[in-house]
């Protein structure tokens, strides 16, 4: 598990003229062996030219410590500073390797941004569960038993059977008005435990399951704070085990991610295009980034590009002529200015989105931002 104060450590870290290595991993063995991932951590440790000194902390980390029960890996390794940080994680990484003075935080901060705190409710007629994510792994969990549903016999007819009551003239009559007072007595009692539940819960998105018509008169009697949060609601079963609510939780997450992103990409471009509160491409965006503006930075996912900073003004900048052409002093050469950019955000309280596979981002320049002003 990690926290936001991890994150805050990990941003902290400054090697100077030295190395950390940054190492992110499937490590999901539903997949492949254990063995299979140690070889694949060393051949890309081998190609990147990794320290020695990393190279054997992080494979005795694997081979020793490592818990192979979560299919994500984060590493973070500098000999020099005898620092070694290590995140097993219960959502994959996408394998990649990175060397740099600072610690390599863009997936950490994608992961925190979009899988923290989320809620999974299941409620039928009868029962409801309440379930607390974090990172994909399970916090806390609740729920509430109603009345049992059951329809009145009527005297010689009974809803059951499907005769029209005299009662009322309609089917099932009182039995089944019965049956509905039940099951709104019920909803209304899961409603409110719901809301109960999650108000001591930092939750940023719920996902509700069960039959359309049981969700629609739930979903009905939520907090608005709660309904405000509603994600995505899908069908499942009330005896559904909780690792497959759990998977089924972090596909609809993937899915509300990927129609989010593609949302707020489109709302950048058009804002940039009108001369908005928002910029494309890397000068522009470096520039904006460099004077503390960017409400959101929007990276597509595996970029990275050289650049430089100047200590004095703190300028970062993708060429040098730009930080000449302002008067600067010979600025420094950034390996990565990319991942400048990022730790600047996050350190002035914006916010980072990490966008795989999106044709218009990679279009206006692979990297943007929406600003403050």
């Amino acid at each position: 598990m990690i926290r936001q104060d991890d994150l805050q450590e990990l941003l902290a870290v400054d090697a100077g003229q030295g190395v950390i290595v940054s190492l992110y991993m499937n490590a999901d063995t539903t997949q492949e062996t254990s063995e299979t991932i140690k070889k694949q951590a060393r051949a890309l440790m081998k190609d990147a030219n990794c320290p020695a000194k990393d190279f054997k902390a992080i494979e005795n980390y694997l081979n020793f410590s490592h818990d192979w029960g979560k299919p994500g890996l984060a590493v973070f390794s500098s000999a020099e500073l005898d620092f070694f940080r290590a995140f097993p994680l219960a959502i994959a990484f996408r394998n990649r390797i990175r060397l740099s003075n600072k610690p390599h935080v863009k997936p950490l901060a994608h992961l925190l941004e979009h899988y923290a705190h989320y809620g999974v409710i299941v409620v039928d007629r009868t029962e409801a569960r309440f379930f607390e994510y974090h990172l994909g792994e399970l916090q806390s969990t609740g729920g509430a038993t109603g009345e049992d549903v059951r329809k009145l016999k009527l005297g010689g007819g009974s809803a059951r059977s499907g005769r029209t009551s005299s009662a009322t003239g309609q089917r099932g009559g009182q039995g089944g008005r019965h049956e509905e007072e039940v099951v709104q007595r019920n909803i209304r009692e899961f409603s409110s435990k719901a809301n109960k539940f999650y108000s001591l819960r930092p939750i940023r998105r719920l996902f509700i399951g069960g039959t359309n018509e049981t969700v629609a008169q739930f979903r009905e009697q939520l907090s608005k704070q709660l309904q405000s949060q509603i994600a995505a609601v899908f069908a499942v079963d009330m005896n559904t085990g909780e690792h497959e609510l759990r998977a089924k939780a972090l596909d609809l997450m993937g899915q509300a991610n990927l129609e989010r992103e593609e949302k707020l990409v489109k709302t950048m471009i058009a804002s940039a295009a009108k001369g908005g509160n928002a910029v494309l491409g890397l000068d522009a965006t470096l520039r904006t980034v460099s004077e503390g503006r960017v409400q959101t930075l929007i990276v597509s996912d595996g970029y990275r590009s050289p650049g430089y900073h100047h200590q004095n003004s703190n300028l970062l900048a993708a060429r040098q002529d730009y930080t000449a052409a302002i008067g600067d002093d010979e600025p420094e050469k950034v390996e990565d200015v990319v991942e400048a950019a990022v730790y600047r955000t996050i350190e002035q309280g914006g916010k980072v989105e990490i966008v795989s596979d999106n044709s218009q981002l990679e279009d206006a320049g692979r990297i943007g931002a929406i600003l403050r002003y």
